[in-house]
């Protein structure tokens, strides 16, 4: 009876102990999964800031290179899911054989061959996206299709994964040295969602290649020239420099709102999982943070430019709420609520000084990519080392070591100093290059008239889509030959149809949104030429 008993008691131990197994291997299997399901969720939100960029970008041109830079933001993310799976993923999060050069690369799973992190791939393809597409803003309306591809496919393959081994990998040396402050105590890289890795590494190329290209035709007058105004000429001074708008404020607000959304996955996703205990609270923490820093910075921006400018302007306090943001990247999971106050609203000065900087050394970033995600970024890295719950500011006010917190301030410049010279070094050969093949800019004829009819073969708005009348009136035969190539060929510029008004706007070009008309304007007998054409012609203008 015994001997019963005890074969019973065993198999019930038995069974207890594979029941264990199961339910162990199942709350495995569903942590994995609901990991997984996370990050591709927020990864899907993050996918979407490439609409947000491209509406963003395409309200911030003129219409002409509409179609041009939405391209550009497709292809961004087309081109760079190829370019990431076939190298940037070996390079950022594959092993090395090496060991010596395992804190700067790896060097395995090319072509994504022996990779089971799928949806870790997937989350750090869409940052490497977002760090690619940045650049196209600063070189809008001017850039060749290849000086486009060439920059993408090498962000995505070579410079950004290379970055995000060095800081986001336990090997890598950002993250794995750092200062040894004492023996309890070791500094290392703080970047919770990319303010360095990045919005650093995104600004610094922006600037490199807006310097390198030049600025837009008309965007910087060089000299004084003689303007005929109702007949006598005059000398007229040229301004420093001509605003270019764009050509739809509701498109680039819905490019801003998309970006904000998008931004609260970008920081809160950033966890990589949802499955430990208490990994919800800092989801839910660093989203809050961030739009705070993004309030505070679009408030503290707005304000100071109503006051020097008497405008309240919509396009560039989204553009400060983004700088905001940005900087809320890198400590927005370490931040107490109420230092989004100084993070925020430092960023929108931030953000005000450096486009005002670029704006004064002649550099034309038509979106202000640079003063968003450079000077964002780089805010960002201080501050999360003066802010956060182990910043500088609560060495004063809590139990913080203040040698710690300098030394990890240190380590911060240090890296950022290195995302800065990475960039620099392996992005300026490349467009030097192109530069001396003539493939960087376009010529001068096509960015005047447009890159989109030049380029693509298809203007965002074509002339036959405003109901105008133009195709009836091409049908009578007393209309104007020029009238009927107008009905007849639908892509063409709209400024033709102004007809009587083309001498008005060659009298003011300042007040025309295509100052490249100040370049054209300084060519001999550009009026004598004028002059000698019908009053009523309405061919198309000269210089467009």
């Amino acid at each position: 009876m015994v001997s019963q008993n005890d074969h019973l008691m065993a198999n019930l131990s038995d069974q207890l102990t594979n029941l264990q197994k199961e339910l162990d291997t199942l709350k495995k299997d569903m942590t994995a999964n609901n990991d997984a399901f996370f990050n591709c969720a927020m990864a899907l939100i993050i996918f979407l800031m490439q609409c947000g960029f491209a509406f963003l970008e395409a309200g911030a041109v003129r219409s002409k290179n509409c179609t041009n830079i939405i391209i550009k933001n497709v292809l961004d993310s087309l081109l760079g899911i190829i370019a990431y799976a076939a190298v940037g993923w070996a390079l950022a999060f594959g092993s090395n054989p090496l060991p010596v050069l395992e804190p700067y690369f790896g060097f395995s799973q090319f072509g994504m061959v022996g990779t089971t992190e799928f949806s870790k791939f997937f989350f750090q393809f869409v940052f490497c996206a977002t760090a690619s597409t940045i650049i196209s803003g600063a070189v809008a309306e001017r850039a060749e299709f290849a000086c486009f591809i060439t920059y993408s496919l090498a962000i995505t393959a070579f410079v950004y994964p290379v970055l995000t081994h060095w800081g986001w990998t336990k090997q890598g040396w950002m993250a794995a040295s750092g200062f040894v402050v004492d023996d309890a105590h070791q500094v290392t890289y703080v970047d919770f969602a990319g303010s360095g890795m990045v919005h650093v590494c995104g600004g610094t190329i922006s600037l490199i290649a807006a310097v390198l290209m030049g600025p837009r035709i008309g965007r910087f007058p060089e000299r004084t020239v003689s303007v005929p105004v109702g007949g006598p000429r005059r000398k007229q001074k040229e301004p420093k420099s001509v605003e270019i708008k764009g050509h739809s404020v509701p498109f680039a607000s819905l490019g801003g709102f998309i970006l904000m959304f998008g931004f609260l996955a970008f920081n809160g996703g950033s966890t990589s999982e949802i499955s430990s205990p208490g990994i919800g609270q800092t989801v839910a923490k660093a989203m809050v943070n961030t739009i705070l820093c993004g309030a505070f910075a679009a408030l503290s921006y707005l304000f100071v430019h109503f006051i020097r400018k008497g405008k309240w302007t919509v396009l560039l306090t989204i553009n400060a709420c983004l700088t905001g943001m940005v900087a809320a990247c890198a400590g927005c999971n370490q931040m107490p609520a109420w230092t989004c106050v100084v993070t925020g609203s430092v960023a929108g000065m931030v953000y005000l000084l450096l486009a005002e900087l670029v704006l004064a050394l002649r550099v034309d970033d038509p979106l202000d990519a640079f003063a968003v995600h450079f000077g964002g970024g780089l805010w960002g890295l201080v501050s999360a080392c003066l802010v956060t719950e182990q910043g500088i500011l609560y060495a004063f006010i809590g139990d913080v070591k203040m040698n710690v917190a300098l030394w990890q301030l240190l380590w911060q410049m240090v890296c950022a100093v290195a995302i800065i010279l990475w960039c620099t070094l392996t992005m300026t050969p490349a467009f030097l290059l192109l530069k001396a093949f003539g493939k960087m800019r376009v010529p001068r004829e096509v960015e005047i008239r447009g890159l989109d009819i030049y380029k693509h073969g298809e203007a965002a708005y074509p002339s036959t889509a405003y109901g105008h009348g133009w195709d009836e009136a091409a049908v009578k035969p007393n209309v104007k030959e020029e009238l009927r190539k107008i009905s007849e060929y639908a892509d063409v510029p709209i400024e033709p149809m102004y007809g009587s008004q083309a001498f008005t706007l060659r009298q003011n070009p300042q007040h025309y949104e295509h100052p490249e008309h100040w370049e054209r304007a300084r060519e001999p007998n550009i009026y004598k030429r004028f002059y000698n054409t019908k009053a009523n012609s309405v061919g198309p203008m000269e210089g467009h």
